[in-house]
C-alpha cells in the first residue's frame, strides 16, 4: 500500500468521488481533500455562482490553480471538480503526486444522482447537456486514469482496496 502518496479519484460530478473519497480516506488514515470546497473556501462563493458571475473558464482556471498550489502533500485523498481532466497542467501535476481513479458511473446513474445539476457548478452545462457533457469527458478520464472502477450504488470499497495493491 505504501507505494503511493496520494490517491485522486476523478469522474463526472454524481460519479461518487466524495462518498468514496472520504471512506477511502478513513480507511487508510489519510485526509480527504475536495477541490470543489478548497475553491469555494478560497473564493468565498459557490462554484455555480463563479460561473454565473465569470464564466466556465474563471471555474476551471481557479480549479486549476488550486490543484497546482497544492504543492507535494502526502497521503491525501483528492476529489477534483470532475472538468479538471480538461487541464493538462492539472492532470500531470495530480498523476505525478498520486495514483488516479476513474469513477466510471454510467450515464442514467449520474443523472438519477444528479438532481439539481443546475445548482452544481458544472462546466459547459450551460451551453450543452449533461449527456453531452458525459459523453465528452469520458475519453479523458479514461486517459488519466491508473485505475477504472465502475461506480454504481453497491461500489465496495473493499473492492476499492483490492484494486490499489495491484
Amino acid at each position: 500500500m505504501n507505494n503511493f502518496q496520494n490517491i485522486t479519484f476523478i469522474g463526472m460530478p454524481g460519479s461518487g468521488k466524495s462518498i468514496y473519497g472520504k471512506k477511502l480516506a478513513k480507511m487508510l488514515q489519510y485526509s480527504f481533500l475536495d477541490i470543489d470546497k478548497l475553491v469555494e473556501k478560497q473564493t468565498g462563493i459557490k462554484l455555480q455562482q463563479i460561473i454565473d458571475k465569470f464564466g466556465d473558464k474563471k471555474l476551471m482556471e481557479v480549479e486549476e490553480n488550486a490543484t497546482l498550489n497544492l504543492g507535494f502533500i502526502r497521503h491525501y485523498v483528492i476529489s477534483p471538480g470532475g472538468s479538471i481532466i480538461y487541464s493538462l497542467k492539472a492532470m500531470e501535476f495530480l498523476k505525478k503526486i498520486s495514483k488516479i481513479i476513474f469513477l466510471d458511473a454510467p450515464y442514467e446513474v449520474i443523472k438519477k444522482r444528479l438532481s439539481n445539476p443546475d445548482k452544481r457548478g458544472i462546466v459547459g452545462l450551460k451551453v450543452k447537456g449533461l449527456k453531452e457533457i458525459y459523453q465528452e469527458r469520458l475519453p479523458f478520464y479514461r486517459k488519466y486514469a491508473n485505475i477504472t472502477l465502475q461506480s454504481s450504488d453497491d461500489l465496495n470499497i473493499n473492492a476499492l482496496m483490492k484494486s490499489l495493491e495491484k
